[in-house]
């Protein structure tokens, strides 16, 4: 896997090598929320968020091992996996994970047999994304959504769309194949296009 190109990111990696805090403190604040991301989808808010403090300590030390091959992001989040892993291991427990056909109540009726849209959203694209990101309301309203959606499917679209995973990337880190990322995705897509569609229609979230 190529390592990273970001100047940026070398110069970071290079200053927490150094030993330097200050690049612990960007560090922390630049990557913490991705790695929240990963370890909710194994693990409950309050573990989850043990578990990242507990990887930045390892990160102090860990850090002078690494070596670029991938970024420092995706190697965060492989740090937050494999300790997230080993906590459900030693717990004897799994995430619970759904991939079968069957669609939440709220999305059956928008859909055909194939697993098509039956009845597709009614997005107006009279407005660019950036004029609907500015509306606070609808802003508002898809941190409601995201935050309801369930672990696994918000984990995966955070991680592919908001932290620019690659998804081979995010298949490593969440321990699922292509096929079960996909419908993660997919169904939390289609969730998040009904509530954009509500939204347009009625103002309301």
């Amino acid at each position: 896997m190529a390592g990273t190109d970001n100047p940026d990111e070398k110069t970071l990696i290079s200053r927490m090598k150094s030993g330097e805090q200050q690049s612990y403190h960007e560090a922390v604040r630049a990557y913490t929320p991705g790695m929240l991301a990963v370890a909710r989808f194994y693990l409950d808010r309050s573990s989850a968020e043990d578990i990242v403090q507990d990887c930045w300590v390892t990160v102090i030390d860990a850090i002078q091992t690494f070596e670029g091959r991938s970024g420092l992001k995706t190697w965060l989040h492989r740090i937050v996996a494999n300790r997230c892993k080993n906590r459900l291991r030693s717990a004897k427990r799994e995430v619970p994970l759904d991939f079968s056909d069957s669609m939440d109540p709220d999305l059956d009726n928008r859909f055909n047999a194939s697993g098509r849209w039956e009845i597709p959203p009614k997005l107006r694209f009279d407005e660019s994304a950036d004029t609907l990101m500015e509306n606070c309301a609808l802003s508002d309203c898809l941190d409601k959504h995201l935050s309801a959606l369930p672990e696994t499917q918000r984990s995966a679209l955070m991680l592919y769309e908001a932290h620019q995973h690659k998804s081979d990337d995010v298949c490593n880190i969440l321990d699922v194949s292509a096929s079960n990322l996909r419908v993660l995705i997919h169904r939390a897509r289609q969730k998040i296009f009904l509530m954009v569609e509500t939204f347009q229609e009625t103002g309301e979230c």
